[in-house]
């Protein structure tokens, strides 16, 4: 997982900006993933993502691919979401040699068509179940999940229609929603992906807590597009950079 450190970007996109659409000058956010590649001996295969729930398998010849998660069993190539307060998700499995990174928005998170499972994760877990051959508990059981940063649950408020997307699909997530004064909601973002990765029977999940010190408003060291857009003199389309979470196989 990056950070903002260890690039060659200014302003808005100090250091380590890593996304191309963002403003950024072209060349060092070439420097940046070329830093990246060098730093971790691998490929990363970078995605034009969308908030979507599209999971795609990646071999030596992707390239530019609409998705927002991608698995791989090719050794050398480092599955690659970019986020900037959304959650990554990195995922392996402990007998078989298989990787899969997922892109966590709440829209993602929670799905597309109405009240369901059809979200990011769940389509991940059907795409490493295509790619191993193994389904159910053989498949879950041997799965380990790793949350990076995202928007902590202080500060990420959502309207009605949020908690209502994912309560009503898994009435249990309301106890991720906390009332603000405004009406509105407050979400815990990795909370109910935890939620959404126990109900496919993986037990095993690692980093974000939820805890102040994973949140990419609150800390310095990460970027964040609420922060950014927030701020006082913002202009429109100002974002921010983008952070990597990456996974492969050496």
């Amino acid at each position: 997982m990056t950070t903002c450190s260890g690039g060659i970007s200014t302003g808005l996109f100090s250091s380590m900006n890593l996304g191309e659409h963002v403003g950024d000058d072209p060349a060092a956010v070439a420097a940046n993933r070329a830093s990246l590649a060098a730093h971790m001996a691998a490929r990363p295969v970078f995605l034009r993502q969308v908030h979507g729930v599209e999971v795609v398998h990646v071999n030596a010849g992707s390239a530019d691919l609409q998705a927002d998660g991608a698995c791989t069993q090719q050794r050398g190539l480092a599955c690659t979401v970019m986020v900037a307060d959304c959650l990554p998700v990195l995922l392996t499995h402990e007998r078989v040699p298989v990787v899969a990174a997922l892109h966590a928005g709440w829209r993602g998170l929670a799905g597309q068509g109405g009240p369901g499972f059809g979200g990011v994760l769940e389509s991940g877990w059907a795409e490493l179940q295509a790619a191993t051959g193994l389904s159910g508990q053989d498949l879950s059981a041997g799965l380990l999940a790793w949350l990076g940063p995202c928007i902590g649950p202080e500060v990420f408020e959502v309207g009605a229609e949020v908690r209502l997307a994912f309560v009503a699909a898994q009435p249990e997530a309301h106890v991720c929603f906390k009332p603000a004064p405004n009406g509105k909601y407050l979400a815990d973002l990795p909370q109910l992906a935890r939620l959404r990765l126990q109900r496919l029977g993986i037990h095993r999940i690692f980093g974000n807590d939820g805890s102040r010190a994973w949140c990419t408003v609150s800390q310095s060291a990460f970027f964040s597009h609420r922060r950014v857009s927030g701020r006082p003199g913002a202009l429109a389309g100002d974002t921010g950079g983008r952070m990597a979470a990456c996974i492969w196989l050496d």
